[in-house]
C-alpha cells in the first residue's frame, strides 16, 4: 500500500540524517577511529550566499549596534571552550577561531572601528592583543648594560578567557520585492579588558578589532559551536551569527546626533538604558507590522 511506502521512506530519511550527525563514536574500536566535527562531510558545505539587493528595493532601513554579553547563558557558544587542552581541535570559541584566521591570513579585512574606514594588520593590532613588559630584576640587567635574561621579561597575551562581549554592527531593511523586514550582520568585535591594565581591579573594556563578516563567513562557515541542544549537530559559527542565534542588547542607532550611543542621552541608569534598547528594536519591528495596516 501506499502508507507502507510512505513510512518505508520516512525511516529512511530519518536514519539518513541520524546518520548525516553521529561522528563515528557508536562504532569506533578505537579513539583514533572517532572523527572530529571538521572531519565530517556536511562541514565541507559551503555557506549560504546572500542575495543580490538591489537599492531600489529597499524601502527602509535602520543601521543597528549591539552588545552580546558573553555572561548570558544563551551566549556561552560564542565564549566557550576557554581550555583546550582537554578537547579535539576542532572546537574552538569564536575568538580562537577569529585570531587564528587573522594570523594564518584567511581573514584580511580587520578595521580598527565599525565604520570600517581604517584598516588595520596583525601588525597593528599586536599591542592591543598582547604586554610585553620586564621585571625589576630585568630593568637592573638593563641599567648595569647587561642583557636582559628571558626569564625577567613576562607576556600577557588576549585569550579567549579574557573575552567579555562582542560588539556587532547590523543593517535592517525592507525588502518591498519580498515584502520581508531582514537583517544583514556587518561586522563583528571582540571586547576584551585592555591589556595594559588587565591585571588591575576593574580595567576598562576596549574593541580589539573588527572584522567585515561578510568576507570572514568562509572561514566561520568551516569552524563549529557547541550545540547545547544536540550535541549530534554542531552548527557552525557562520549559521549561529546569521540565524541571531544569540542575544543581544541595541546600544547605538544610526540617528542625526552622530549616531551616538544610548548611554550618551541616558547615562547612569542602566533599567533605562535597556527600555532604551528594547524601545529601538521594537521600532523596528513595528515598522513591518505597520506595512499591512490600512
Amino acid at each position: 500500500m501506499n502508507w507502507n511506502r510512505i513510512i518505508v521512506g520516512l525511516c529512511g530519511l530519518l536514519f539518513s540524517v541520524t546518520s548525516f550527525g553521529q561522528t563515528n563514536i557508536l562504532n569506533a574500536k578505537s579513539p583514533d577511529e572517532i572523527a572530529g566535527v571538521a572531519e565530517q562531510e556536511y562541514g565541507k558545505n559551503d555557506p549560504l550566499e546572500y542575495g543580490y539587493v538591489d537599492e531600489r528595493d529597499v524601502l527602509w532601513a535602520k543601521t543597528t549596534w549591539e552588545v552580546v554579553d558573553l555572561d548570558e547563558r544563551v551566549n556561552f557558544p560564542l565564549y566557550y571552550p576557554i581550555d583546550t587542552n582537554q578537547i579535539g581541535s576542532s572546537r574552538r570559541s569564536l575568538y580562537d577561531v577569529l585570531i587564528a584566521n587573522i594570523k594564518n591570513g584567511k581573514i584580511k579585512n580587520i578595521y580598527a572601528d565599525s565604520y570600517f574606514n581604517d584598516k588595520r594588520t596583525l601588525k597593528d593590532i599586536r599591542a592591543a592583543l598582547s604586554k610585553i613588559d620586564t621585571t625589576d630584576l630585568g630593568i637592573e640587567q638593563y641599567n648595569a648594560g647587561e642583557e636582559i635574561d628571558q626569564q625577567y621579561i613576562s607576556r600577557r597575551d588576549i585569550s579567549s578567557a579574557d573575552i567579555a562581549e562582542y560588539h556587532i554592527r547590523g543593517y535592517w531593511y525592507f525588502d518591498k520585492r519580498q515584502a520581508e523586514l531582514k537583517y544583514r550582520l556587518l561586522g563583528i568585535a571582540p571586547v576584551a579588558p585592555d591589556v595594559n591594565f588587565i591585571d588591575s581591579d576593574e580595567p576598562a573594556l576596549v574593541e580589539l578589532f573588527w572584522v567585515w563578516f561578510p568576507s570572514a563567513r568562509e572561514v566561520l562557515n568551516e569552524a563549529y559551536a557547541f550545540n547545547p541542544e544536540n550535541t549530534a549537530q554542531p552548527i557552525s559559527f557562520d549559521h549561529l551569527l546569521n540565524a541571531r542565534r544569540f542575544n543581544g542588547t541595541i546600544y547605538a542607532e544610526d540617528n542625526v546626533q552622530g549616531d551616538r550611543q544610548v548611554d550618551e542621552y541616558i547615562s547612569n541608569n542602566a533599567f533605562m538604558q535597556l527600555l532604551e534598547s528594547q524601545r529601538i528594536r521594537e521600532q523596528i519591528r513595528n515598522f513591518e507590522q505597520d506595512m499591512w495596516n490600512y
